[in-house]
C-alpha cells in the first residue's frame, strides 16, 4: 500500500501512449511502469475539509491555483543514542519472543482472541485519531478498516494451527511442525496507520513472533495507540511484556536501522516503493507490497448499474487511499454512453477540458504524485485544483485517451479521482487495461465487469493481465482485501504482488507467511507391485485348450516370423481358431530385432483387418513386434521417444500409456525358452534409419494371456537352447539381487535358477528326446520372466544390450559373456555407490548370491566362498552348453576386437544410461562398466583369486 512518506526525487520518464487499433498499447509500453512517489509531505499537515452534504456548494478558487509544493527536508543521520535505544528494544523483543515461542496453541489462541477483542472495541477512537493526525480519509471508513483488521482477521484464523504439529499423516509418515520466524520489523504507512498496526500485531501474536513497529512520522501517534491497545490486551492474556513494541520517534534513518538490525528475522513492509525496496535490500527476508494502478474494464455484457455502483463504493471508501482501489475505468464503446450516464446519475462529476488541465497540474507536482491530494475529500480536491463541482459529487472523472507520463490521470491517484477510457471493443479494452497495469501497478489488482457466464471474456482477461488479484464484478478496495466479496480469498491488509510487482509473495499475506514449517519425514516405503498376465496356461499340448478360451471373439490377427510360418506353426493356431469360428489373418514378416518399418507394415494390415485379438507366436522378436503393433492400434498417438524415456520408478515415469484392451486383447505364445516376453511389460523396436533401438517398458504392454506349451519348443536348435537358457538364468540371477526384488519375485527367481541348473544341460544335450528337460527349461524361462517383469534387471543386461546392438551379438550370448563378471562386481558389502530405492535398506547382494549357492548345494563356508562357488557353477553351466567363455572368443576376429576397444567409452556410457542400470544393487560408475567390458573380453574369469573389483580405467 502506498505511503505518503515521500522523499524528493527526480522525475523518471515514462512513455506516452494513445490507445489505437494501429499500435497495441501493450506493445508500446510493455515492461514500463509509472514512478510511484515517495516524497516527504509538507511540513504542515493539510487540514481536512468538511464532508460534502446535500446542500454543500464548493467555493470557487482562483482561476490559476498553484498546488502546494512538497517541502524538501534534510534528514539528520540517526544518533548513537537512538541506535542504543533501538538495540535495547530489540534485545527485549528477542527475549520476549524466546519466551513466547514456548507457548502452546491454546495459550496463543487466548492471547490472539483478547488482543482482537481489544482492538475491535477501540475501532472508533482509533479511526478518529488516524484522521485527526494524518488529515486523510474518512473516519467512518477507517472504523470499518479497524473492524476488519480485528474481527475478520480473528474469525479467519482463530482455528488455524500455528504452534507445534500443524499437520500429520501417520500412514504417510509426514509431520509438519510450525515454528515462529523470530522478531519481525513492521513498517506501517500513513494511509492506514491503525488498521495496519492492528493487522500486523495480530498476525505476529498468532504466530508466536515478536513485532517491532516503525510508524510513519506523520501517523506515529495513532499507530502507537493501536499497537499499545493490542500489546496491553496480549500482556493481560499472558503474553510477555515486550512481545509488541514500537519506535517512539520514527524517522527514515531509524526505519533503515531497524530493518538492517541483526536481531530482525523478517520485515513486513507496507509503504511506498522506496520503503519496500529498502526492506528487500536490508539483507533480511521481507514481505512487501507493490504499486497499485487498478483498472476496471467494463464490457458490453456487464450489468452497468452494478458495475458503476461497485466502482463508486470502492473508490469513495476512505477517500480512495486503499492501494487496490480503482484508478481508471475502461469501457467498451457499446456501453460507454450508458456507463457515463450512470456515473453522472450516481454523483460523478466529469471534468471539462479546462478542469482537466488544472487537475493534471494538481495531481502531479515535480513529476510525482502530489501528496497533498492523497485521501482528500471532493470539496478539498476541488479547492486545491481550483475547479467548481456540484454539491454531493462523489468522484471526479477525467475522460482521457492516453496512458503514460504525459497523462497524469493514468497513474495511481489514491483519492476519489478516476480516469475513464473508451475502448472500441473488448480486445482494445483488454490492451488498455494491460497497459495501465504495466504502467504503474504490475502484479497488484485488476477488475473485470462482465456477464458472469461470459467465460470467453473472463478467460481472456485472466490470461492477459499481470495481476495476482483478478476480481470479477467486485469493488476493488473491498474485494482485494479478501473475505468480503469472496470468503475464499484470505483477508489481509498486506497484499503481495508477486514478481510482477517486485514482491516475494503473490497472494494476500497471512499467518502462513510468518512461520517456518519443519517437515518431519519418517521412512515410508512405497507400495510395491506384482503384475503378470491375468491368464497363464501351461502344460504340454495346452495350446488347443487355451486358445478355445477365445470363443466369442470374431477376428484374430497372428504375428510371427517366416521360419515359423514355413514350419507350419501358424497352422496350429488357425486350425483351432477355425474350430471356434474366429476369422484370422497371419502376418509373418517379423525379422530379428523388429524395425519400425516392420511394425508399420503389420499395423497397416491390423487397421484394415480390425481384429479384437492379436496373437504373437515365436521368440522375443515376434512378441516385441506384436506388442508395439497392439500399442499403436489402440493408441496411435504414442511417441516412441516418450515410451523409451528412462525412468527411476516405473510408477512415476514422465510418459504415460493408458491401459490397452479397448480394441483387442493380446495373446503371447512363446516358441523359444529364454526371453520371458510372454509375461513381461517390455519390448524393443529398432529404427532402421538411425540404427537406434528403443527399449520400451510399460505395464500396459503386458499380454492378457500367455500360453506356455513346451511341445512348441521341442525342435529348438542347440545354440538357441543354450543362449536362451543362459538368458533366462541371467533374468533370474539379476532379478534376485535387484533393488526392486521382493518376496514375491525372489521365490520365482529361485525356482527358475534351480530348474535351469538341473535341466538346461539335458535340454541342450538331448533336445527333443528329453521332453521333461525341454518342459522344465520352458517353464523356467516364463517363471524368470515373471520375476524380472516386477523386480527388473541389472547391469549385465545394460552391458549386453549395447554389446549386442553394436556388434550383433545374440542377446543370450552377450549375457553369458558378462554375467559372471557382474556377479563378482555386485558381491560386495561396501559398494562405492548403492542404488537408491526405499525398499533396499542396505547392500545385500553378496548374501543373496550366497543364499543361491547354498540352495544349489555348491558348498563354501563363508559368503565370499559361496559367491565364488556360484560363479564357478555358472561358468560350468556355460561350458556344458558350449558357450564361449569370453567376448574375444565370441568375436573370434582380431579386427572386431580392435574396434571393440575403440568403442569402449561409448559402449560404457550408453550402458550406464540403459534402463536396467537403475535396479542394479551396486550403482556403477562409467569407468566400472568399461572395466567389466575389458575383463569380459580378455580371459576366462576362472580361476577367481578374489572378489575385489578394481577399475583400472
Amino acid at each position: 500500500m502506498l505511503s505518503t512518506s515521500f522523499s524528493s526525487c527526480k522525475k523518471v520518464a515514462a512513455p506516452t501512449v494513445r490507445p489505437s487499433a494501429a499500435v497495441p498499447i501493450s506493445t508500446a509500453i510493455r515492461g514500463r511502469r509509472a514512478v510511484r512517489i515517495a516524497c516527504e509531505a509538507a511540513a504542515s499537515p493539510t487540514p481536512v475539509a468538511p464532508k460534502a452534504g446535500p446542500s454543500a456548494v464548493t467555493t470557487p478558487a482562483p482561476a490559476a491555483p498553484v498546488p502546494l509544493e512538497p517541502v524538501k527536508k534534510e534528514r539528520a543521520p540517526v544518533s548513537d543514542d537512538q541506535i542504543n535505544l533501538l538495540k535495547q528494544q530489540l534485545k527485549r523483543a528477542t527475549e520476549a519472543q524466546r519466551k513466547y515461542s514456548t507457548y502452546t496453541q491454546e495459550q496463543v489462541d487466548e492471547v490472539f482472541r483478547m488482543a482482537a477483542e481489544a482492538a475491535n472495541a477501540a475501532r472508533i477512537p482509533l479511526a478518529k485519531m488516524a484522521v485527526e493526525e494524518t488529515r486523510m480519509g474518512v473516519v467512518e471508513d477507517k472504523v470499518v478498516k479497524n473492524h476488519f483488521a480485528s474481527e475478520f482477521i480473528y474469525n479467519k484464523y482463530k482455528h488455524t494451527k500455528t504452534c507445534g504439529v500443524i499437520e500429520e499423516d501417520v500412514a504417510g509418515g509426514i509431520k509438519k511442525v510450525a515454528e515462529p520466524v523470530g522478531v519481525i520489523a513492521g513498517i506501517v504507512p500513513t494511509t492506514n496507520p491503525t488498521s495496519t498496526a492492528i493487522f500486523k500485531s495480530l498476525l505476529a501474536l498468532k504466530t508466536r513472533n515478536a513485532l517491532v513497529i516503525c510508524p510513519h512520522p506523520r501517523a506515529a501517534k495513532a499507530t502507537i495507540a493501536a499497537a499499545k491497545i493490542v500489546r496491553d490486551a496480549a500482556v493481560a492474556a499472558g503474553a510477555p511484556t515486550d512481545i509488541i513494541s514500537w519506535v517512539e520517534t520514527p524517522s527514515l534513518p531509524v526505519s533503515q536501522a531497524l530493518m538492517q538490525a541483526p536481531e530482525i528475522s523478517l520485515i513486513l513492509a507496507t509503504g511506498g516503493p522506496a520503503m519496500v525496496r529498502a526492506a528487500y535490500s536490508s539483507g533480511h527476508p521481507s514481505l512487501g507490497v507493490g504499486a497499485g494502478n487498478t483498472p476496471a474494464l467494463i464490457d458490453e455484457t456487464a450489468d452497468v448499474q452494478m458495475a458503476v455502483s461497485s466502482i463508486l463504493l470502492s473508490k469513495t471508501f476512505d477517500n480512495g487511499v486503499i492501494c487496490a482501489s480503482e484508478q481508471s475505468v475502461v469501457v467498451v464503446a457499446k456501453s460507454y454512453d450508458a456507463v457515463r450516464a450512470e456515473f453522472q446519475r450516481r454523483g460523478a462529476y466529469f471534468l471539462t477540458e479546462e478542469d482537466k488541465v488544472k487537475v493534471r497540474a494538481g495531481v502531479v507536482v515535480d513529476g510525482h504524485l502530489n501528496p497533498n491530494i492523497v485521501g482528500q475529500s471532493i470539496p478539498k480536491l476541488a479547492e486545491l485544483f481550483g475547479i467548481k463541482v456540484p454539491a454531493g459529487t462523489k468522484v471526479l472523472i477525467g475522460e482521457v485517451d492516453t496512458i503514460g507520463s504525459a497523462e497524469p490521470l493514468s497513474q495511481e491517484k489514491l483519492c476519489p479521482i478516476l480516469a475513464m477510457y473508451k475502448a472500441k471493443d473488448f480486445d482494445n479494452g483488454l490492451e488498455m487495461s494491460h497497459s495501465l497495469i504495466m504502467y504503474g501497478g504490475a502484479g497488484h489488482t485488476s477488475v473485470l465487469y462482465t456477464n458472469p457466464l461470459n467465460t470467453a471474456h473472463i478467460k481472456a482477461f485472466q490470461g492477459k493481465v499481470k495481476t495476482v488479484r483478478i476480481l470479477i464484478n467486485t469493488p476493488a478496495s473491498q474485494g482485494a482485501i479478501g473475505d468480503l466479496y469472496n470468503f475464499h480469498l484470505d483477508p489481509s491488509l498486506t497484499l503481495g504482488c508477486g514478481t510482477w510487482g517486485s514482491t516475494s509473495v503473490s497472494t494476500n499475506v497471512g499467518p502462513q507467511h510468518l512461520i517456518n514449517i519443519k517437515t518431519v519425514t519418517a521412512r515410508r516405503e512405497n507400495m510395491l507391485w506384482f503384475r503378470v498376465p491375468p491368464k497363464i496356461y501351461f502344460k504340454g499340448g495346452c495350446l488347443e485348450v487355451a486358445l478355445r478360451d477365445l470363443a466369442g471373439k470374431s477376428r484374430a490377427f497372428i504375428v510371427t516370423d517366416k521360419p515359423l510360418f514355413d514350419l507350419g506353426y501358424a497352422d496350429k493356431i488357425t486350425h483351432i481358431l477355425d474350430g471356434i469360428n474366429v476369422h484370422h489373418q497371419v502376418f509373418y514378416h517379423v525379422t530379428p530385432d523388429p524395425t519400425l518399418a516392420c511394425i508399420e507394415a503389420g499395423l497397416k494390415e491390423i487397421l484394415e483387418f480390425k481384429p479384437d485379438v492379436i496373437i504373437a507366436m515365436g521368440g522375443g522378436s515376434p512378441m516385441d513386434a506384436a506388442k508395439i503393433m497392439w500399442l499403436m492400434y489402440e493408441c496411435p498417438e504414442t511417441r516412441f521417444d516418450g515410451l523409451a524415456m528412462r525412468f527411476m520408478d516405473i510408477r512415476k515415469r514422465v510418459y504415460e500409456v493408458p491401459e490397452l484392451g479397448s480394441k483387442a486383447i493380446m495373446v503371447a505364445i512363446p516358441t523359444t525358452s529364454g526371453t520371458g516376453s510372454e509375461v513381461t511389460p517390455f519390448s524393443v523396436v529398432t529404427d532402421e534409419r538411425s540404427g537406434a533401438k528403443y527399449p520400451l517398458a510399460d505395464y500396459a504392454l503386458t499380454p492378457n494371456m500367455a500360453i506356455v506349451d513346451p511341445q512348441l519348443t521341442l525342435n529348438i536348435p542347440k545354440k538357441l537352447t543354450a543362449w536362451g537358457g543362459i538368458d533366462a538364468l541371467t533374468h533370474a540371477l539379476e532379478s534376485y539381487v535387484s533393488v526392486c526384488a521382493t518376496e514375491y519375485t525372489k521365490g520365482l527367481s529361485r525356482e527358475a535358477i534351480q530348474l535351469l541348473f538341473k535341466y538346461l544341460p539335458r535340454a541342450y544335450a538331448n533336445g527333443a528326446n528329453d521332453f521333461e528337460a525341454r518342459e522344465k527349461v520352458h517353464y523356467a524361462a516364463t517363471i524368470a520372466g515373471m520375476a524380472f517383469a516386477n523386480a527388473f534387471l541389472g547391469i549385465c543386461h545394460s552391458l549386453a544390450h549395447k554389446l549386442g546392438a553394436a556388434f550383433h551379438v545374440p542377446h543370450g550370448l552377450a549375457n553369458a559373456a558378462l554375467i559372471s563378471h557382474v556377479i563378482r562386481y555386485n558381491a560386495t558389502d561396501m559398494p562405492a555407490k548403492q542404488a537408491a530405492f526405499p525398499q533396499y535398506q542396505y547392500p545385500n547382494a553378496k548374501s543373496d548370491y550366497a543364499e543361491l549357492a547354498s540352495m544349489l548345494g555348491l558348498g563354501g563356508s563363508t559368503p565370499d566362498e559361496k559367491v565364488v562357488k556360484l560363479i564357478e557353477a555358472v561358468e560350468d553351466l556355460k561350458k556344458k552348453c558350449d558357450v564361449p567363455a569370453t567376448i574375444k572368443d565370441i568375436f573370434n576376429d582380431a579386427a572386431k576386437s580392435e574396434e571393440y576397444f575403440q568403442r569402449l567409452e561409448t559402449l560404457a556410457e550408453e550402458a550406464f544410461d540403459d534402463q536396467c542400470t537403475g535396479a542394479n544393487p551396486r550403482y556403477p560408475l562409467i569407468a566400472d562398466l568399461k572395466q567389466i567390458y575389458i575383463d569380459a573380453h580378455e580371459a576366462p574369469i576362472l580361476p577367481i583369486q578374489t572378489l575385489e573389483f578394481y577399475s583400472k580405467v
